[in-house]
C-alpha cells in the first residue's frame, strides 16, 4: 500500500531545527558564563589592587610615593563604578559612576546602595585602627558580555525562524507544483476515454432502443467530463460568478443521495431567508460538497444521517454537514486537511485537502472542524464570503 506522507518529513525538520538551536544556545551560553566569571576574577583583583593602594598611602610616610602609586591604580581603572568609603560609610572618592556622579549627592549615594545589596565590600584596616570601605559592581563590558548569549541566541532563533519560513515556501511551492502537475495530467488523461465514449454512444443510438441505459451513459460522461474539467481548474484561480448556494448545495445533495446507500438519510435545513448568492466556482464547490459527504459516508459505515445546514449572515454565508460517524480525535483535527492524511486502509489522502484549496485558496472563505466526538460523529464547518 503506497501512502504520501508531506507532514511526517516536516516534522523531523522541526525537531532537528529545535534541537539544532538548543544546542548552540546552551553552547553559546556555557562559554559566554565562564568568560563572565574569568572578567568577575580580575576585575576584583583591580579593586583588590585599589584597597592595597589605599592602605599604602594611609600607611607610608613617603606621602609622594604613595599618591603616585594611589593614582596610578585610579587612572588605570576606567570601567569599573568603584566608591570609597570610610568608616561611617561616608563616601570619600568614586570612580566610573556616570556623568550624573558629579551632579548629585543623592545619586551617589543611590549607586552606593545599589553596590552594597550586590556584593559584600572590600575592607581596608590602617594601622592606626581606621578603616575605609571599598564597594564595586561589575563593568559596562562585564554587564554587555552577561547579556550577550541572549542576545545572541535570540538572533540564532530569528535566523532559524526565518530558515525554517523558507524551507516551508519552499515546501508548498514543491506541492503545489506536484498537485498541478498532477491535476492537469489527469484531465489530459481522462479526455481520450472520454472521446471514445462518446462516440460509442454514437453508434448505440444508432443500435438500440433502450433509451433508458442510452440517458444512463450520457449522464455519466457528462460526470467524466465535469470531472476532467475541475482538474483542470486546478494551479489557477477559477472564475467566480455570483450564484444561488443552495441551488448548488441541492445539486451536490441530489447527486450524492442516488449514489449512496439507502440506509444513508439526509437531513437539509436551510435558515436563508431567500437566495444566499456567493461568487462560486460551481464544478468545484460541487466537489468539496461530494468530497464531505463521502468522507462522512465513510465513517458511518454506510448507515446513519447526514445533516446539511446552510445559513447566512450580512457577510457571509455558513454551511454546516454532520455526520453520525465514528469522529475524529482531537489530535487529529489540526492535520486531516494536510495532504497524505488518510484514516482508510486504501486512499492517497487528498480528499480534505483539495477541500481545504478549493474553499480558501479559490473562494477565500474558511473551513474547519466544528465539532467532533468520537462514535458520537463530526461536524465540518464552511464559511464563504458573500
Amino acid at each position: 500500500m503506497l501512502k504520501i506522507n508531506f507532514y511526517t518529513n516536516k516534522r523531523q525538520w522541526k525537531a532537528a531545527l529545535l534541537i539544532l538551536a538548543v544546542l548552540i544556545g546552551a553552547f553559546s551560553l556555557s562559554y559566554t558564563n565562564q568568560l563572565v566569571e574569568k572578567m568577575k576574577e580580575e576585575e576584583r583583583k583591580r579593586i583588590l589592587l585599589w584597597a592595597e593602594a589605599t592602605s599604602i598611602l594611609g600607611n607610608n610616610d613617603d606621602l609622594g610615593e604613595s599618591i603616585n602609586f594611589y593614582m596610578n591604580v585610579i587612572t588605570t581603572n576606567k570601567t569599573i563604578p568603584v566608591i570609597l568609603t570610610d568608616g561611617e560609610d561616608q563616601i570619600i572618592g568614586y570612580a566610573n559612576l556616570g556623568k550624573d556622579s558629579s551632579e548629585t549627592i543623592a545619586y551617589q549615594n543611590k549607586r552606593l546602595q545599589s553596590m552594597k545589596n550586590g556584593r559584600e565590600p572590600i575592607v581596608i584596616n590602617f594601622v592606626d585602627g581606621g578603616v575605609n570601605y571599598i564597594y564595586y559592581e561589575d563593568s559596562t563590558i562585564l554587564k554587555q558580555l552577561a547579556v550577550y548569549p541572549y542576545v545572541q541566541l535570540s538572533i540564532i532563533a530569528f535566523f532559524m525562524l526565518i530558515s525554517y519560513i523558507a524551507f516551508s515556501a519552499s515546501r508548498k511551492s514543491e506541492q503545489n507544483q506536484v498537485w498541478v502537475g498532477m491535476s492537469k495530467e489527469t484531465a489530459h488523461q481522462l479526455g481520450t476515454p472520454i472521446s471514445s465514449l462518446m462516440a460509442w454512444i454514437e453508434i448505440l443510438e444508432q443500435t438500440t432502443d433502450n433509451q433508458q441505459y442510452l440517458e444512463e451513459m450520457q449522464k455519466d460522461i457528462r460526470r467524466l467530463e465535469m470531472v476532467a474539467e475541475r482538474f483542470s481548474k486546478i494551479g489557477s484561480l477559477p472564475e467566480l460568478k455570483v450564484a444561488d448556494l443552495t441551488l448548488t448545495l441541492d445539486a451536490a445533495v441530489d447527486y450524492m443521495k442516488s449514489r449512496t446507500s439507502k440506509n444513508i438519510l439526509f437531513k437539509q435545513h436551510y435558515n436563508t431567508n431567500g437566495p444566499v448568492l456567493v461568487p462560486l466556482s460551481k464544478s468545484l464547490f460541487h466537489w468539496v460538497i461530494e468530497n464531505l459527504v463521502k468522507n462522512a459516508v465513510d465513517a458511518m459505515d454506510g448507515k446513519g444521517t447526514i445533516s446539511i445546514y446552510l445559513a447566512q449572515n450580512d457577510k457571509e454565508a455558513i454551511i454546516e454537514i454532520a455526520d453520525t460517524g465514528k469522529g475524529i480525535p482531537k489530535s487529529k483535527q489540526k492535520t486531516i486537511f494536510n495532504p497524505g492524511y488518510t484514516s482508510k486502509e486504501r486512499g492517497w489522502g487528498l480528499g480534505l485537502s483539495l477541500v481545504k484549496r478549493i474553499v480558501e485558496n479559490y473562494h477565500r472563505g474558511k473551513i474547519m472542524v466544528a465539532s467532533s466526538e468520537i462514535e458520537k460523529g463530526t461536524t465540518f464547518k464552511i464559511l464563504l464570503p458573500k
